[in-house]
């Protein structure tokens, strides 16, 4: 079953097309990680936060990759990761047309 990731975190910026171009390396190494389907980039500047929504394959493939996410932050100074798991209701989901 598909599990969905929800992470955030105190951020500083750069935000907007500036983190675009910063982060674009990152972006693409995200694709490559096992179970990862897609990511959904969050930024909130006036509150100085960040992080993402995220679908993957599997429940091990999100819990692994929040533990390697957790650590590449923490080993950035980031001291507070704020992160769930959901389950992906598919059939509603595609009502609304989530992209599941």
């Amino acid at each position: 079953m598909a599990k969905l990731l929800q992470v955030d975190f105190p951020f500083t910026g750069p935000f907007g097309s500036e983190m675009a171009g910063a982060l674009k390396d990152l972006a693409v190494s995200i694709t490559e990680e096992p179970g990862f389907i897609w990511k959904i980039w969050t930024e909130n500047a006036s509150e100085k936060d960040a992080g993402g929504i995220y679908l993957f394959e599997t429940e091990e493939a999100a819990q692994a990759y929040l533990e390697k996410h957790t650590a590449r932050l923490k080993g950035l100074g980031v001291e507070k990761v704020n992160a769930k798991l959901f389950d992906v209701n598919e059939d509603l989901s595609k009502i609304t047309n989530g992209p599941v």
